[in-house]
């Protein structure tokens, strides 16, 4: 057979939908609504046009500049923007989220974004002879990852309040002596454990197995657990650029944990693809990193706009988990969360449904700007 067996076991991914039919108002792939500072603009623009012959040579291939910023930017805001302070351009972390440390350069791992950055984690710490725990309703990328790599997983279900199981996931992962991962605040429910939950799970679990913490959407309201590699060395924190720093389109992620396991990460990245960012991409992410005040603001006003909506949802009767993140998670009795699906599209918006048994009568909903969600507030009041 030409093609491999394993090939044949693959289940891809697959996206909030990309229309072409139309133009709606999209609401579907947890996006940001705002465009990126003019500050990353203005980087792109001046290193166009001034420093044209960049273009032809590789990028820096470990990406230091890059990492330093970033760096940079997690001390100044603590990791979650959207309680950050702003005086002027002066940004300074809300108490709950000073890092007890500073963030280096050497702690940092970029890449293609996220999902490249998670397939990297996945072969450096998950192995094929024993199972890794995650839970049942995640991030839909987790489970691709495993039959990519032949790694078993062990799905460990939600409890009835939509939040995780940490003590079943502990139990498990000692029995299958493997890792965990999950989101945090989680997708699609946007529920998020605080640090001291985290911590205490931590605590229970093997020191010499993996714990992943994916903090995609951190910045609209969760707990950024940067404060606890201080204490663990087992700890990888997963995050990006496409959700708070408004830059799905760019293509960047990164990792912050200890510098050895951010070496073996690097190690996966260059038995791959030793250049793996682009010289571009590198210039808008340093150029987004020391313009935090901009992003913080964006984090505010999602922030705002989410808590708004919630109270809509809830007063046309949706039962509404409370979101951490830049989306929602609603159902209504009566309604299928399908046909939901189906009505707001009729009305020129784009909202996420999954066929996933467990959590097919819901939408998820993401947060766009003031007059976005005006027009969907209009939508819903139709359906109600």
């Amino acid at each position: 057979m030409i093609i491999s067996n394993r090939m044949k076991g693959l289940h891809p991914y697959v996206p909030g939908e990309q229309p072409k039919d139309r133009i709606y108002i999209k609401l579907n792939a947890n996006e940001n609504p705002y465009p990126p500072s003019k500050k990353v603009t203005e980087a792109l623009m001046d290193f166009i046009q001034k420093e044209p012959i960049k273009m032809t040579l590789y990028p820096d291939p470990d990406s230091n500049e890059l990492h330093a910023a970033i760096a940079d930017m997690l001390n100044k805001t603590g990791g979650v923007l959207c309680r950050a302070n702003i005086d002027g351009q002066k940004v300074s972390p809300a108490p709950q989220d000073k890092i007890p440390f500073t963030v280096t350069p050497d702690m940092i791992y970029s890449g293609n974004g996220s999902d490249e950055v998670l397939s990297f984690v996945f072969y450096a710490f998950f192995d094929s002879s024993k199972k890794f725990v995650m839970p049942e309703h995640t991030y839909s990328f987790y489970p691709v990852y495993a039959g990519y790599y032949d790694i078993p997983m062990d799905r460990i279900p939600l409890k009835a309040d939509w939040s995780l199981d940490t003590e079943t996931m502990l139990n498990h992962a000692k029995d299958n002596k493997g890792g965990i991962i999950f989101a945090n605040p989680n997708a699609p429910t946007g529920l998020g454990l605080t640090r001291d939950q985290v911590r205490q799970m931590l605590k229970n679990a093997n020191p010499d197995e993996i714990f992943i913490v994916d903090e995609a959407y951190v910045d609209f309201g969760g707990e950024s657990c940067i404060p606890l590699l201080a204490e663990f060395k087992n700890l990888v924190i997963v995050r990006t650029f496409s959700k708070s720093l408004c830059s799905a389109g760019m293509r960047l992620g990164y990792i912050v944990s200890n510098p050895e396991l951010v070496n073996t990460v690097t190690t996966v990245k260059n038995s791959v693809n030793h250049f793996p960012i682009d010289a571009l991409a590198q210039v808008a992410g340093k150029a987004a990193c020391y313009d935090p005040a901009y992003y913080v603001d964006c984090a505010k006003k999602v922030a705002e706009e989410r808590d708004k909506f919630y109270d809509f949802l809830k007063s046309k009767g949706f039962f509404v988990i409370k979101s951490q993140t830049n989306f929602l998670f609603a159902k209504k009795d009566g309604l299928a969360g399908q046909d939901i699906y189906k009505k707001v599209k009729e009305e020129g918006l784009l909202i996420r449904h999954f066929n996933t048994p467990g959590i097919e009568d819901f939408v998820r909903i993401t947060i766009g700007d003031a007059n976005q969600m005006k027009a969907l507030r209009e939508a819903f009041e139709k359906i109600c």
